[in-house]
């Protein structure tokens, strides 16, 4: 079954600035190489590249006040926010190249800010190898990527909760976690409080990847807006190498092919992120290169024609 999709806009936001290790800066252009525009482009999609956002270098500082970076943090992130909105206004569906995960408080903002215009539901699919709901009073580390989810929710300080202009941007229910191994001590509590919905791997892995994806894509309809946030560290390391947070038990490759292309049959996605490319960490660029597979089939890739 042959499927319409929007026009896309390729946003390229080369930043490591909310990340404990540099090189997610380069993954804009891994992404270009590994021919993501003319992988869409040969599916029939109306692909634009829109280049890459400005931003505030990494300067490498430790954290002040629990946050590493935080107003470098903040302008990619209105950056981007504002890149998004405009080309979902202009019907175009926003296809982010990260960039590190903390570009996913401008990149859902925007959606959600869209989507209140709009008077549409929305239901963000994170996928990831963590859940991305620390805070600077429970974080080891400093690193913004490590709270983005949270941010969302209203839990950070006011120069991120407050991009898009709305607090909080989300509530925990509309958030679906997919992949996650990897959760702080004090973050488990705070998930846990917090009610988000979490199909971590030992979940996965007792009742499968088609149930799992069942469950978490459950309640859409057509007024519902799918925003995918593609943490690339979701993947197994033995197949996905190229990123900085690496974590083992991660998703094999037909797991994740059966995750894009149920994604894919829901009709639903209206946004996309793909975040934590480090092709400084990679082999000959074998990350990107799935990124891109994966997102062909996001775009409708399958091996049969399937109704």
């Amino acid at each position: 079954m042959s499927r319409s999709y929007p026009p896309v806009s390729l946003i390229g936001a080369p930043t490591d600035i909310g990340a404990g290790h540099l090189g997610a800066r380069l993954g804009p252009d891994a992404l270009r190489i590994a021919g993501l525009a003319e992988a869409l482009r040969a599916r029939g999609v109306d692909v634009v590249d829109r280049g890459d956002l400005a931003g505030p270098a990494n300067p490498v500082r430790p954290p002040v006040e629990g946050y590493r970076h935080l107003d470098g943090v903040v302008a990619w992130n209105e950056a981007l926010m504002q890149a998004s909105l405009a080309e979902l206004e202009a019907g175009r569906m926003p296809l982010v190249m990260g960039g590190d995960h903390s570009l996913g408080i401008g990149s859902i903002a925007a959606v959600a800010a869209y989507c209140r215009a709009q008077g549409r539901k929305l239901r963000v699919l994170w996928l990831d190898a963590h859940s991305d709901f620390n805070t600077s009073h429970v974080t080891p580390s400093g690193n913004i990527h490590g709270m983005p989810v949270a941010c969302l929710c209203g839990l950070g300080p006011d120069v991120l909760t407050r991009i898009g202009g709305h607090v909080p941007a989300i509530v925990p229910s509309q958030v679906r976690q997919v992949g996650i191994r990897s959760v702080d001590q004090d973050e488990k509590r705070l998930v846990k409080e917090h009610g988000l919905d979490i199909y971590d791997m030992r979940y996965i892995d007792e009742v499968g990847m088609k149930r799992t994806m069942e469950a978490a894509l459950d309640g859409l309809d057509e007024n519902t807006h799918l925003h995918v946030s593609f943490d690339v560290d979701v993947l197994d390391p033995t197949i996905a190498p190229g990123t900085g947070t690496t974590v083992p038990g991660g998703l094999n490759y037909r797991e994740a092919q059966l995750v894009m292309e149920m994604i894919a049959d829901s009709g639903r996605m209206g946004s996309l992120d793909v975040v934590e490319v480090s092709p400084a960490l990679d082999i000959r660029n074998t990350t990107a290169e799935l990124a891109v597979d994966l997102v062909e089939s996001l775009f409708g890739k399958s091996t049969l024609m399937r109704n």
